[in-house]
């Protein structure tokens, strides 16, 4: 098969490069030289303008040696202009243009307000590191007018996409989405379809935010990307259609429009995908010290469905005040059939008990979001702004499964009859928020207030089989009424201080915290009331091409609902698991020293350090499972905890790097040393371990609207506080082509065509046992992807500068199921 497939690549390959023809360009060439020192300038943005309009026609960086060379096409009149901070700007009429031209050398001279001369060319260098953040200017990339703005995603610094259009940020897909600011509920779930629904040339900047200032309720994530979109947008609309066939997750249709008439602006979104299902086996193996082993073998089909859109509205009451609203939805349902088999020995190797189990199941997830925001300008500045926002989320689920047993030995009905269960569990949230906003000559203000009034439910009930009737009972120990509710209300303010060469961004975020706890069926309450104080510190000194920067961040991170849950899952009885509703917010310190330096090819690198002393932790201990009228019986039971200190140190490192136009390669790598302590049922456990990965992207865009990439990965797997998860490698192929003037394109996948299954395994070590489990997922798949856009309209729809970002909780962890 890998034959096969590197033949096939290879015939495609030399097919199209015979295809090609050589286009009709001329070579501009010279050197950049610093007037002053008389020495070459390296990594000065160069741009070939046309004469006429003085659009960018094509751009580059100058070399170590001050050499630069751009190719454009031949017989027009063009102006070649040069910018670099610190230097006064230059422009350089080119009138002759059938033949390559040299400039020979170009002088700068270093000037004291280096921006206002840039303005008059209309030139700025493409990248910039800011205090807390990289920005790349999307609007001075001439290939912006082309690209999709998921495209635009791979030639920004620390950001990449694989074959499946999943995006990468220092290799690491945990991090956080927003739009001018704002949380959308679809970048949560579907960032890659919005961004390829979204041309590039709507978007002013791309911002890759690596320290969260105070603002951002948010912690633990890698970072934020923060997609600043253009603001006067022009009359008219555009539309999108997008759809693919995966020969295992199955077919998805999506679908993007926005329409711009006067002050009124709105755009909406919808998608569907629909998983044809597939078979899979799992299985668990316990080993008792001294005692006895239990193994697990099953196997199982799996179906997944979903649809989701979203609607964006504004109206623009006059140049200062405007109006904007917006609301997201989500449903997905998920079918399980499982049938497994489980047999204990005893340690001389005899039978102890066994017994065939037969699961049917489903699960919901709903999600629905409705947001109002007011945004008031001041006349003194454009920057200044006032915001109120108000926005309601709902996010009901269902689980349910039905159990039966046979063949029986040691394991009858006095023990675990059949059973089924069902949760009906969600969180409802109002929140309320002001900011304001404020640029002074060297300082910049910023200023909130927030309230978010959150409650948690859950439904959950068990009924047992009784024999002697064949009904099914009502079981009081896994049946109650759970209400959790969990207010929050900040305060933030953060200042931000430019000089010449250094930067400074400082602010705190004041939040107090009340918490109440209700178990209706047993009359329990839980009642918690607290205060943080959250600092963050931003610190950078700048230098001609690079900088160097320093951040210092405090964030809390409080339990979700799948950790607060005291829902106990049967569905294997033997390996139960519940939530805690006791758990506290976890509080971590993040340190991060990152280098960075942009030339032609893009650099960075950093260190960070982060430790938390009440870190939330994954627990399982052995159990004695007793229910009235029943038999106990030993079982495996999981929860969550807040146990000990979780402290890691790491290195990233990412470059992006041209060859040439065509010839693009992108490499992302993480490395971390992990060291976990805590103590649980009286025993102490302690582990350490190192963590990584690593990402690679080639790709070679050809003559005719053809591209080729080629993506390999390698995640080393978790280190947890009583294991940890095994390693995964992957790889894929993406041939492109783009047709009817580039607004339709199609692509093939081929997705780890070397195997049909992988399996994911975990280890679990206590005092008393050791564990072993392992679920196989779907390896190899094959798919086919469409894509075509219509209409003019050149920005999307406006929004407010600020807007409400609830990310303060921390889930359960979950897996998308929407395929490639």
């Amino acid at each position: 098969m890998k034959k096969f497939l590197l033949l096939a690549v290879f015939c495609l390959i030399t097919g199209l490069l015979k295809a090609q023809t050589a286009p009709q360009t001329i070579k501009v060439t010279g050197v950049v030289i610093d007037s002053t020192a008389n020495k070459p300038l390296g990594y000065v943005t160069v741009v070939v303008q046309d004469a006429v309009t003085a659009k960018p026609v094509m751009s580059g960086l100058s070399k170590d040696d001050g050499s630069f060379e751009l190719k454009v096409p031949k017989g027009k009149a063009y102006q070649l202009a040069l910018a670099s901070i610190g230097y006064s700007s230059k422009a350089i009429k080119i009138s002759n243009t059938a033949a390559d031209v040299n400039t020979g050398k170009v002088f700068l001279s270093v000037s004291s307000n280096s921006l206002k001369e840039v303005a008059i060319t209309a030139v700025k260098p493409i990248m910039k590191q800011e205090v807390d953040r990289i920005s790349y200017n999307v609007q001075n990339d001439p290939e912006s007018k082309a690209l999709t703005a998921l495209d635009m995603m791979r030639k920004v610094p620390l950001l990449s996409v694989d074959a499946s259009d999943n995006i990468k940020m220092k290799g690491s897909g945990n991090y956080k989405i927003l739009i001018n600011g704002k949380e959308s509920a679809l970048m949560a779930k579907n960032p890659s379809d919005v961004l390829k629904a979204m041309p590039a040339d709507n978007i002013e900047r791309i911002e890759v935010i690596t320290t969260p200032p105070a603002k951002y309720d948010a912690e633990g994530l890698t970072g934020i990307i923060n997609i600043i979109t253009k603001k006067n947008a022009d009359q008219g609309y555009n539309a999108n259609i997008s759809g693919r066939y995966n020969s295992v997750y199955g077919p998805g249709l999506y679908g993007h429009g926005s329409v711009k008439e006067g002050k009124l602006g709105v755009s909406i979104f919808a998608g569907t995908n629909y998983n044809t299902g597939y078979n899979a086996a799992f299985g668990n193996t316990q080993n008792i010290y001294g005692g006895q082993s239990t193994v697990q073998n099953g196997y199982g089909s799996n179906k997944f469905h979903n649809y989701f859109g979203t609607a964006e509205l504004s109206y623009e009451l006059d140049s200062l005040n405007l109006l904007t609203g917006s609301f997201q939805m989500y449903h997905g349902r998920g079918d399980q059939d499982n049938d497994q088999t489980s047999v204990t020995t005893n340690y001389d190797g005899s039978i102890a008990q066994q017994y065939g189990q037969q699961t049917s199941g489903f699960n919901t997830f709903q999600g629905l979001d409705a947001t109002i925001n007011y945004q008031l300008g001041f006349k003194r500045s454009k920057d200044q702004l006032l915001t109120l926002s108000y926005k309601y989320s709902y996010s009901p689920n269902t689980n349910y499964s039905n159990n039966t047993f046979s063949d029986r030995l040691n394991y009858d009905e006095s023990i675990q009859p059949d059973f089924f269960q069902n949760n009906n569990s969600g969180e409802r949230a109002h929140t309320i928020q002001i900011d304001y906003a404020e640029p002074f000559k060297k300082l910049t203000l910023e200023a909130g207030a927030k309230a978010i009034l959150r409650t948690d439910f859950s439904d959950f009930n068990r009924s047992d089989l009784d024999p002697a009737t064949m009904d099914y009972v009502e079981n009081p120990i896994y049946t109650d009424d759970f209400n959790y509710e969990q207010n929050v209300y900040s305060l933030y303010n953060s200042y931000q201080l430019k000089l010449d060469k250094w930067t400074a961004k400082a602010g705190l975020r004041l939040e107090h915290t009340t918490v109440n706890g209700d178990f209706t069926s047993v009359n329990t309450t839980v009642d918690q009331n607290y205060n943080n104080l959250i600092p963050s510190v931003s610190i950078q000194r700048s230098f001609k091409t690079s900088s160097i920067n320093f951040g210092f961040t405090q964030r809390i991170q409080r339990p979700g609902i799948y950790q607060l849950n005291p829902f106990v899952d049967n569905s294997n009885p033997k390996f139960i698991s519940t939530g805690n509703p006791n758990l506290k917010p976890e509080l971590n310190n993040n340190f991060e020293l990152t280098y960075s330096n942009f030339s032609k090819n893009s650099f960075t690198a950093g260190l960070s350090y982060q430790f938390s002393n009440n870190s939330i932790q994954n627990v399982s201990s052995l159990s004695v499972d007793s229910v009235p009228n029943n038999k106990p019986d030993t079982v495996t039971k999981t929860t969550y905890q807040n146990l000990g200190s979780n402290r890691t140190l790491g290195f990233n490192v990412n470059t992006n790097i041209n060859f040439t136009k065509a010839l693009s390669l992108s490499l992302n790598g993480q490395v971390s040393k992990v060291w976990l302590r805590g103590t649980y049922n009286d025993q102490f456990y302690e582990n350490t371990g190192i963590t990584g990965n690593a990402f690679a992207n080639a790709s070679y865009k050809f003559n005719g609207g053809y591209r080729i990439g080629i993506d390999a990965g390698f995640f080393s797997g978790d280190v947890t506080l009583q294991g940890h998860t095994s390693n995964f490698i992957y790889n894929a192929l993406v041939i492109t082509k783009e047709f009817w003037n580039k607004n339709a394109t199609i692509s093939l996948v081929a997705n780890d065509p070397e195997s049909k299954y992988h399996d994911d395994t975990s280890t679990t070590r206590t005092a008393d046992y050791y564990q072993s489990s392992f679920n196989q997922n779907p390896y190899r798949t094959f798919a086919v992807r469409f894509s075509y856009k219509f209409g003019k309209l050149n920005s999307e729809i406006k929004k407010n500068e600020h807007g409400i970002n609830n990310d303060d909780t921390k889930g359960g962890g979950g897996k998308s199921n929407s395929g490639s």
